[in-house]
């Protein structure tokens, strides 16, 4: 009996089944083959079905030699106060990586070390930059990082997003390195959103089941590189096996730092409810409404527990610090001294322009306080930004205007200073279709030999016109009276007149204005 009788019916040919994959996810080749929306994820073929494509990874940690106080002094660079926040979070990722760099350092040896994993809690109210505080540690030390909500998580089997998608995302952001992956960074905000009501009834997916399935990945877990209940990754590790690649197919969460934040709101009325029980010196008349650090300091493991979240959960993440609320004063020296100030990005966009735009200290002022009554921190900057100067961006673009100063007199009276500048620029859109028409009337003496004048009220009906045509100035006149040489020759034939002024009513009615000219000249003659 020959081989092929031999084969199984039953089972599909591995020639038959790679075609069948190339006819339904793209052609391998011997350059590779991707899936869409999979960059980083090559496969190569080799010719030899039984060669095997050994993956290399690079296994060497980044270089980590930064202490404390280098990355404060850069955060120092981007965020205004925070100084608690941002010596905590120094100090958790020197701690952290420090760690990491000591266990790839050891070897088989490494695996003996204790690891009390440091991840952190930034508690603040919104716009305060508990979010660019985590991004700018990232990009200092050169590690993956990557940010997602918590509130569109559910429990791993639900609908809604995968936590495990979390780390595979960190493999993506390191261009499919799996080693560099494992020691990146996961941010996750609106963490306190994951607190369960004490009254709810049934299972709750999105809050306490979400804080089950983190448990296992902010401590040590792993984590499929393909996700198990995808199709697309099911299909991708079975190239795998075809082509006879090997790699990493899991990765390990144990150096990973998680740093969660959220605004807590409510989480004080538990704090001042405690206090007021102990005696501690909280008045029962005070009504913050958010936690400041002063409050801060007496939260406790239970006062979350107590907000909605499981033991395991917050004992998971040992270190705790709060981002105070930002008042008008610090709004004005994120504006001044941050490298990241948004008024960098307004001169960008006026510039773009033509438009030299200076921001005086009272304009800046201003726009500060503005900004603090909207309670919503730095992010509230933008939403002045906007209001003040929308109007700026839309008039003077295409104007003479080479020049804004942003001071508190035109935050204060900006339609005043939008009419000047509206003025300026009508004035311009004169100037230029004066300058249109002047070219205009030397053409025609230069071909006809006829000398014409424009009045302004005439030149002023010519920009008119020409705007409702989407044309210039110059080919709307040539069009109106592209025909005038010949009734003002035969003017100039009765009563040798050498110049002729055109009025408003010459643009509006060409036909009937040279008409009555022209009976005008017979009867002067």
């Amino acid at each position: 009996m020959s081989d092929d009788d031999k084969k199984d019916p039953k089972m599909p040919d591995p020639d038959e089944f790679r075609k069948t994959i190339e006819g339904m996810f793209g052609q391998i080749g011997k350059s590779g083959f991707t899936f869409p929306g999979m960059e980083g994820d090559v496969f190569t073929q080799e010719e030899d079905g039984d060669a095997t494509v050994e993956v290399e990874e690079d296994n060497t940690l980044f270089e980590f030699d930064y202490l404390p106080r280098d990355i404060k002094a850069h955060l120092d660079r981007y965020v205004i106060r925070q100084d608690e926040a941002k010596k905590a979070l120094a100090i958790a990722v020197c701690d952290h990586y420090n760690h990491a760099k000591a266990f790839k350092s050891m070897g088989e040896d490494g695996e003996r070390l204790e690891l009390q994993k440091q991840n952190v809690m930034v508690v603040g109210p919104t716009g305060v930059g508990k979010t660019y505080l985590v991004k700018h540690i990232a990009e200092l030390i050169g590690v993956p990082f990557v940010k997602a909500d918590a509130t569109k998580f559910s429990e791993t089997g639900y609908v809604g997003g995968d936590v495990d998608d979390l780390v595979r995302e960190l493999v993506q952001k390191a261009d499919g390195d799996v080693s560099k992956a494992e020691f990146g960074i996961i941010y996750i905000d609106e963490i306190d959103k994951l607190a369960s009501s004490g009254g709810m009834i049934g299972r709750d997916v999105s809050g306490r089941g979400v804080q089950t399935t983190l448990l296992k990945l902010m401590e040590e877990t792993e984590v499929p590189v393909r996700n198990p209940s995808d199709m697309r990754g099911q299909m991708m590790s079975m190239m795998d096996m075809q082509s006879g690649k090997k790699g990493k197919e899991n990765i390990n969460t144990r150096h990973i730092l998680f740093i969660v934040s959220g605004a807590f709101s409510g989480l004080e009325k538990i704090v001042r409810k405690r206090s007021q029980a102990s005696q501690i010196g909280f008045s029962a008349e005070q009504s913050e409404p958010a936690m400041d650090k002063e409050l801060f300091k007496h939260v406790t493991t239970q006062d979350y527990i107590d907000f909605g979240f499981e033991a395991e959960f917050i004992g998971r993440i040992p270190v705790r610090v709060v981002c105070e609320h930002l008042e008008a004063q610090d709004l004005e020296a994120i504006l001044k001294y941050s490298e990241g100030s948004l008024l960098r990005q307004y001169e960008r966009e006026f510039e773009a322009y033509g438009i030299d735009v200076q921001f005086k200290d009272e304009g800046i002022a201003r726009i500060a306080e503005m900004a603090a009554d909207e309670k919503t921190g730095a992010r509230g900057l933008m939403t002045v930004g906007e209001r003040i100067l929308r109007d700026f961006k839309y008039e003077l673009p295409g104007t003479s205007v080479s020049e804004l100063i942003v001071d508190g007199d035109l935050i204060d009276n900006r339609e005043e200073h939008l009419d000047k500048f509206r003025l300026l620029g009508q004035d311009l859109v004169v100037e230029k279709a004066r300058q249109e028409v002047d070219a205009f009337i030397r053409e025609f003496k230069d071909k006809h030999g006829v000398v014409v004048k424009l009045e302004d009220d005439a030149v002023a009906l010519l920009v008119k016109t020409a705007g409702e045509q989407a044309r210039s100035v110059f080919q709307v006149a040539r069009q109106i009276f592209r025909d005038y040489q010949f009734g003002l020759k035969l003017i100039q034939k009765n009563t040798n007149q050498k110049e002729f002024v055109l009025t408003e009513a010459a643009v509006a009615d060409p036909d009937k204005f040279l008409s009555e000219l022209v009976v005008q000249s017979y009867k002067d003659a």
